[in-house]
């Protein structure tokens, strides 16, 4: 059954409109991934003007339906926040100075977010210290003061995977944001080892030699990432429970010539060149979701959109699995004959919303949404993101629903609210759901009755009808209705 949805969807593509043919679930996954490595703005704009346009940014995502942002907060080994452990990132100061004004970055796009009903992950790159040969570590780097931990490998330089040491350094990164920060996840995305460099060894013959153990070079390594990922885990739930922990991996784990278990593709391997197996990870709990990025058209000869939909598909495992989508790829390859669509939007989203354990997609670059590439924002907004969304709860961290708001009550055009925190932080009601009906018949399953998620306790309505709302708590669990007012 689970691999008729290709063929399903395409028939439905040529038969339904888009609009009509899949209704826009209550519950999913709409994240926005917004990198600052090799991004110039944030060091050439002042600290107003950046701020200015984030608020923007962050406007144009909600508009196009986005409910969580995926920013990027340690590019290359550094910060875009205040930390003790690495300088702030060269992509916002020079030399690891402190912006100037001062800002955190982070701490304003948490607020950000939050103001407007969207989730926050805090994306780092763990193993990265520079992007290209002619880049240097600023001064005030770790690598000067202990260069032995890192190597160096396509003139780029890394974090010795290999090492006890570095794996605690970078837990201890991870771990200093979680303290420090209200943020909603942790994301790491492809970058493991690195992408292999054509007839270049990595250099972790040193490391290997001392913690090898016997074991063959490749089994190691991914055994380091494996240790880096359980850790890391295992710290945030000791934490902080409800704080996410997600990877976004290369879109294929292995293809089936080198394992009857992988994807019928023909391209790189994440379990093979990048050591990351990324399915154990999800087996074993250590993530909270998984999020292939699946950049390739529909029918790719190597490595098939229609192939790796399927594929992932049917080996999500116990943890929630979304897509990451290429706006560029997606907008401008027109859909499969005989369909006339100018894009793949529509059928990209269908494949993913008949896919019974898939949960929603992530769109990259989030700065190609917001620019309306090739129309994709209007798309979203109008159609396929028109309603809005609930992230996904994660059930496996918590499961109770927190209580129901009190006191909901309508004072002109301004409902209000009570809401009680708990002793159990998980289930502290941090979120409303407001919702608006034509009649009294309350019915909290139809998305297009949601006028707003908000974590204000009051919020202004314009429009006649009937209002109810409800509490999220930190994992998306939802409580009952309020007591129903007519406006």
């Amino acid at each position: 059954m689970k691999k008729l949805f290709i063929t399903i969807g395409l028939a439905l593509l040529l038969v339904s409109p888009a609009a009509d043919a899949v209704k826009n679930p209550k519950r999913e996954f709409r994240g926005a991934w917004m990198h600052t490595v090799f991004q110039d703005q944030y060091h050439s704009q002042t600290t107003e003007q950046n701020k200015q346009y984030l608020r923007d940014q962050l406007d144009k995502l909600k508009a196009a339906g986005v409910n969580a942002v995926i920013f990027q907060v340690r590019p290359q080994a550094d910060a875009f926040y205040p930390s003790k452990l690495e300088p702030w990132s060269r992509y916002l100061t020079d030399g690891g100075k402190a912006p100037v004004p001062y800002w955190d970055p982070l701490q304003f796009m948490i607020e950000e977010s939050h103001a407007r009903g969207m989730e926050l992950h805090a994306w780092l790159n763990p193993y990265r210290v520079t992007g290209s040969a002619k880049q240097l570590p600023p001064k005030n780097h770790l690598y000067y003061k202990e260069p032995k931990r890192f190597v160096k490998y396509g003139g780029q330089i890394y974090f010795d995977p290999g090492l006890p040491e570095n794996r605690k350094f970078i837990n201890d990164v991870v771990l200093d944001i979680v303290n420090r920060y209200d943020v909603d996840g942790i994301h790491f995305d492809d970058y493991f080892y690195p992408y292999p460099k054509e007839g270049e060894t990595f250099p972790d013959k040193a490391s290997f030699a001392k913690y090898g153990k016997g074991m063959a070079i490749g089994d190691w390594r991914r055994k380091n990432v494996d240790l880096l990922i359980e850790e890391i885990h295992d710290n945030i739930a000791a934490t902080k429970p409800w704080v996410i922990f997600g990877v976004s991996p290369f879109g294929i784990w292995r293809n089936k010539k080198s394992d009857p278990r992988g994807s019928d593709t023909n391209g790189l391997q994440n379990y093979d060149a990048l050591y990351a197996d990324v399915l154990l990870w999800a087996e074993k709990g250590w993530v909270d979701y998984l999020l292939p990025q699946l950049y390739w058209e529909l029918e790719h000869k190597a490595a098939s959109y229609l192939t790796l939909v399927d594929w992932w598909n049917n080996n999500a495992g116990p943890r929630h699995m979304y897509i990451g989508q290429d706006v560029s790829k997606t907008m401008k390859l027109p859909d499969l004959a005989p369909s006339s669509q100018k894009s793949q939007l529509d059928h990209k989203i269908r494949l993913t919303r008949e896919a019974e354990n898939i949960s929603g997609n992530c769109w990259w670059p989030g700065y190609a949404v917001t620019r309306n590439f090739n129309g994709v924002a209007d798309s979203l907004s109008t159609n396929h993101q028109s309603t809005i969304a609930l992230v996904p709860t994660y059930p496996w961290i918590s499961d109770k629903a927190p209580a129901a708001v009190r006191n909901l009550k309508l004072t002109g055009n301004r409902l209000s609210w009570n809401a009680d925190a708990t002793v159990n932080k998980i289930s502290d009601p941090v979120k409303f759901v407001v919702y608006r009906f034509d009649n009294d018949r309350i019915n909290l399953d139809d998305p297009s009755a949601i006028v707003a998620v908000t974590r204000d306790k009051k919020l202004t309505v314009d429009k006649e009808g009937y209002y109810v709302v409800t509490a999220l708590d930190r994992v998306n669990n939802e409580s009952v209705p309020s007591e129903v007012v007519k406006k």
